[in-house]
């Protein structure tokens, strides 16, 4: 299976329905270390939950990587950033909000609950699973 990864944005800097409309995009501006090597060891067609951070707090979409991390072209001459291209994949049939994901068992250990300041992360197969059964979901 590939592996799966969760990406936070907030709703009125790119949302979901923006990422749907123009169909992929480079995932950029992320500015943070361990982000950053998340970005690194993203694969080629591994999926992604999009989550709407900010007010709306919910997992709301599966996107899947199409082009894997290379240099982040808004980054600074002497930085050392990466970026990967995603694309969607489809729509959660229901939203799963952080406080679903905070009150589900499954979920106790998943970084989005552990490392909440964190913008990519690793998701596994189990919390995957759970997301697409809390979000009435089948891939």
């Amino acid at each position: 299976m590939a592996n799966v990864w969760l990406v936070k944005s907030e709703p009125s800097v790119y949302g979901w329905g923006r990422l749907v409309k123009e169909k992929k995009t480079r995932w950029d501006g992320v500015r943070n270390f361990e982000a950053r090597n998340n970005l690194r060891a993203m694969k080629k067609d591994d999926l992604v939950l999009y989550y709407h951070s900010g007010d709306a707090k919910a997992v709301v979409g599966i996107a899947r990587v199409i082009k894997e991390a290379y240099a982040d072209p808004t980054a600074g001459a002497d930085e050392d950033w990466s970026v990967v291209d995603i694309a969607p994949v489809k729509a959660l049939a229901s939203p799963v909000t952080l406080a679903t994901v905070k009150a589900a068992a499954k979920l106790a250990k998943m970084s989005l609950v552990t490392k909440s300041r964190l913008s990519v992360m690793p998701v596994t197969k189990a919390e995957m699973d759970e997301i697409l059964r809390l979000g009435q979901t089948m891939l």
